[in-house]
């Protein structure tokens, strides 16, 4: 079977990258949904800028925020599963959340626009992960197969 696509338990370090941050994403959308670790939980909207709730009081969710946070986290467990399919993760992903970070640069917060909803911080920490995921992506993969060209003799 080709390394590429391998299942076993030998995990590289791109696909235990990919699950790390899965979880981390499943644990974010778990805790949105927990009052008291979200702020003004009670003001949760299922997607509208209107929602006042704040995940440990810094980030702006709503139910459709965090559903997205489950999702995300989801496809990455998943994802890790393969070289291939966990390098599309982390750098899809990334790529995804920078689209997302200047998506809440340019729209009006306080408009019909920002459903997701987001705010400043949110803005910045979708910037932090998208440049990390890619750079976890490419640099990680870059490692994988050095090393495996090495140990393969190529």
């Amino acid at each position: 079977m080709d390394s590429n696509t391998r299942t076993d338990t030998k995990k590289s370090d791109l696909q235990r990258a990919a699950g790390a941050v899965g979880a981390v994403f499943l644990l974010v959308g778990i805790l949105g949904f927990i009052p008291g670790i979200t702020t003004d939980y009670s003001t949760m909207e299922f997607a509208s800028h209107e929602s006042d709730a704040k995940l440990l009081g810094i980030f702006e969710v709503s139910i459709l925020h965090n559903i997205v946070h489950l999702l995300f986290g989801v496809a990455g467990l998943a994802m890790a599963r393969t070289w291939d399919a966990a390098r599309v993760y982390l750098i899809g992903g990334g790529a995804v959340y920078l689209v997302l970070w200047i998506y809440g640069l340019v729209i009006d917060h306080e408009s019909a626009a920002n459903f997701v909803p987001v705010n400043d911080a949110d803005n910045w920490l979708h910037f932090v992960l998208g440049l990390g995921m890619i750079a976890l992506g490419v640099l990680l993969a870059k490692r994988d197969r050095d090393r495996r060209g090495h140990h393969d003799g190529r």
